[in-house]
């Protein structure tokens, strides 16, 4: 993980943020060590997720999650750059809607340091605003799930400070493939290749 980093980073001179999953271990002891790690790439922030990734429990508890949280973000505040620490409350991606618990839980872990606040798959316009109303930290959404579509200027006027697309680009550009060769399959007919990039502008890109 940390290799790729590396290499995205070297490649450009933007400002980079990985997802760091929760951390890669359970212990704040091991997220605090991802950090330091993931700091020592060159990289300008990270997210860690309050997500166990076992089916049979999925949510790390409050207190833990917490304790998580304030061990990255010790780590971040002794860096001798700016880092932005960002942490995310998984409860709608592992089946768990729970606004309260989520909005409890962003709540807890900007008391413990985090500076961007997300949960990801939020699942209305009015649950939005009320994790971005109930905290005091940038809120981050994601966009490109199916559900829920807001436009940058709908999520800018309820306060949203950062959108993420997460995988919908990769999944967008699989999409027009399969879309294309279905219908190389059931039609016989190469209308797709109207909608697709020229070797020029794919050429000019890569020479930027």
């Amino acid at each position: 993980m940390m290799g790729h980093v590396a290499e995205i980073v070297s490649a450009t001179d933007l400002p980079v943020s990985a997802d760091l999953e929760n951390g890669f271990g359970d212990r704040p002891e091991t997220v605090a060590e991802t950090i330091r790690l993931a700091a020592a790439t060159g990289l300008a922030g990270g997210s860690i997720e309050d997500s166990t990734q076992r089916p049979d429990h999925p949510i790390y508890e409050l207190e833990l999650a917490v304790e998580r949280i304030r061990a990255a973000a010790e780590v971040v505040r002794a860096l001798p750059f700016a880092f932005t620490l960002t942490a995310r409350a998984e409860n709608y991606l592992v089946g768990r809607p729970d606004l309260k618990d989520t909005i409890k839980r962003l709540q807890a872990y900007q008391e413990a340091g985090a500076d961007v606040l997300y949960a990801p798959g939020l699942t209305s316009k009015q649950d939005i605003i009320s994790v971005v109303s109930s905290v005091d930290r940038p809120v981050n959404v994601v966009m490109g799930l199916q559900g829920i579509q807001l436009s940058l200027t709908e999520l800018s006027e309820i306060g949203v400070k950062r959108i993420s697309v997460g995988s919908a680009l990769s999944r967008a550009a699989l999409g027009a493939f399969l879309r294309a060769a279905r219908e190389m399959r059931e039609r016989g007919t190469f209308n797709f290749a109207d909608e697709a990039v020229s070797y020029k502008e794919i050429s000019a890109m890569f020479k930027a």
